[in-house]
């Protein structure tokens, strides 16, 4: 397992016999021509665009098989199996999706694809711009949820899918699958939707604003322009270290750390990192530095305070939006959320059941806090292969 959003426990070294083995991610390249230029949310058009993607178990002959796993801000395109050989690498969700698993792959098409705006294979600030042979930076259109799925639909021609049996994902995947279900609803038959909300709260928008204001205000970061030059690693990292605090719990941080020092019984009476929770986040900052770009981090953030189905879809109420639902929909919620809290899970199950439309919804009991939706894989495994199954034999009402 490769546990990618707040990473609070180590993966096992031992490797998985029920893993979609070794993988590969593949490419897919669209908008080259000005007229096939992907129209943003925002009014601009943009293009080209490259998809990193990948996919585990067969399609079948009718295509009606087919899932799409959706990141969370972290991730990427490498949601399950190993990179180059065995045990290497192992996908995000290397817990989920697999021989068996809750995303079976001897029953089920899985795709995941790195969204729009990212930095690990998709066009984002990173890439370079064909006009000025220099990376994008902060010239990259500002992008939305909406845009993310705009991307993934197009990708989803590509490979010859006109309709999925289900879209999943979990914190911004989660997003994305609500955003799959108003905005195209005749697209899927079932939307999975794991520690997620329906609009991002002013609590997380001023998370949000504070890590993005850390890499804007790092020295290096030169108005996104570093790629020649030093990352702004001390920005970066320091809005990791925030980000990842609301991924935990109370709870699990008093059991992983407590007050314990890193070092010894005694007090240093100085300003290194002497608790075990200090040296923590720095090493979780530092390693997520190594692995994520500072421009993607504030581009996807602000995709994320964007979302608001309520407000684009429905005039301001949850309820109109969620009109446009034909699937059914299955939400995950944890007990210990603070980033997403169960209520936030409650109201879009609310709005649905006044609408009686066909909703499941499971308040997990955890002390994971947010990260819960990537470590409580037996119970969520046990819902969601029922709520696939169920699914296949599933006809909307008329």
């Amino acid at each position: 397992m490769r546990i990618e959003e707040g990473e609070t426990r180590s993966p096992p070294v031992e490797e998985d016999d029920t893993s979609p083995g070794v993988v590969e991610t593949r490419y897919f390249r669209f908008a080259e021509r000005e007229s096939d230029r992907l129209l943003l949310d925002s009014g601009r058009r943009f293009g080209p665009v490259t998809v990193a993607f990948e996919t585990y178990g067969r399609l079948n002959r009718d295509a009606s098989n087919a899932v799409l796993v959706c990141h969370a801000l972290s991730g990427d395109a490498h949601a399950a199996g190993y990179r180059d050989r065995k045990g290497n690498d192992p996908g995000w969700w290397n817990d989920a999706i697999g021989p068996g698993k809750a995303f079976d792959t001897d029953r089920y098409f899985v795709i995941c694809s790195n969204v729009i705006g990212g930095c690990r294979g998709t066009t984002g600030p990173s890439t370079i711009d064909p006009e000025t042979d220099q990376a994008y930076g902060l010239d990259f259109p500002v992008v939305t949820i909406g845009d993310m799925v705009e991307v993934q639909k197009r990708l989803l021609g590509y490979l010859g899918i006109e309709k999925l049996l289900a879209v999943a994902g979990g914190s911004m995947g989660g997003m994305q699958a609500i955003e799959w279900a108003l905005r195209y609803p005749d697209a899927s038959r079932a939307h999975i939707v794991i520690a997620s909300t329906a609009r991002l709260s002013p609590q997380s928008i001023a998370f949000n604003t504070v890590g993005r204001s850390a890499i804007l205000s790092d020295s290096d970061f030169l108005a996104g322009r570093y790629y020649d030059s030093t990352i702004p690693y001390r920005g970066l990292s320091l809005a990791r270290m925030i980000g990842h605090i609301t991924y935990l719990s109370d709870e699990s941080m008093e059991t992983k750390f407590g007050r314990r020092l890193q070092e010894g019984e005694n007090f240093s009476y100085d300003f290194k990192s002497e608790f075990q929770v200090e040296s923590y986040l720095n090493y979780q900052g530092s390693k997520f530095v190594e692995r994520f770009d500072a421009n993607t981090y504030l581009y996807v953030t602000k995709a994320m305070d964007y979302f608001d189905v309520a407000r684009y879809y429905g005039g301001g109420s949850l309820e109109k939006a969620m009109e446009r639902v034909k699937s059914r929909v299955l939400l995950l919620s944890f007990s210990s959320d603070w980033l997403f809290p169960t209520a936030q899970s409650r109201d879009v199950v609310k709005a649905l059941s006044r609408l009686r439309k066909d909703v499941t919804w499971v308040d997990i009991p955890s002390s994971y806090g947010h990260d819960a939706f990537l470590l409580e894989m037996e119970t969520e495994s046990e819902i969601i292969r029922a709520f696939l199954s169920a699914t296949e034999s599933w006809e909307a009402a008329p």
